[in-house]
């Protein structure tokens, strides 16, 4: 079992940045693979980055975030991260991490077992 918990959500500015962070409880996290997702208000939850279950291993982005977000894994410290940049409006979502026992970077729903509850990030322009 997984437990995961998101933080680092707030209201920000167009152009502005942001860290997302979600801990992991329990001693399998780094056999995980983790993933970041969104949803907008009145939009399905989209896909964003995943990030294999090796620290420096690979990461898969959408198009809307690529060269924009960067997400990473510190295995010492249970925790996964999502830097992002440049901030635009169409960003604001509710952010959520998962995690996955797939292999490699798992980019729909269903292929996730576990998820936290969600950060709020709103982008102002």
């Amino acid at each position: 079992q997984v437990q995961l918990v998101e933080f680092g959500g707030g209201l920000v500015q167009a152009g502005d940045s942001l860290r997302l962070s979600c801990a992991a409880s329990g001693r399998t996290f780094s056999s995980y693979a983790m993933g970041w997702f969104r949803q907008a208000p009145g939009k399905e939850r989209e896909f964003v980055a995943a990030i294999s279950w090796r620290a420096g291993s690979s990461t898969y982005y959408a198009d809307s975030v690529k060269g924009r977000f960067t997400i990473s894994r510190d295995n010492a410290k249970n925790t996964v991260y999502l830097q992002m940049n440049s901030l635009k409006p169409e960003d604001t979502a509710v952010y959520s991490c998962a995690a996955s026992g797939l292999v490699g970077t798992p980019r729909v729903e269903f292929e996730y077992d576990y998820w936290g509850q969600g950060t709020q990030v709103t982008v102002s322009s």
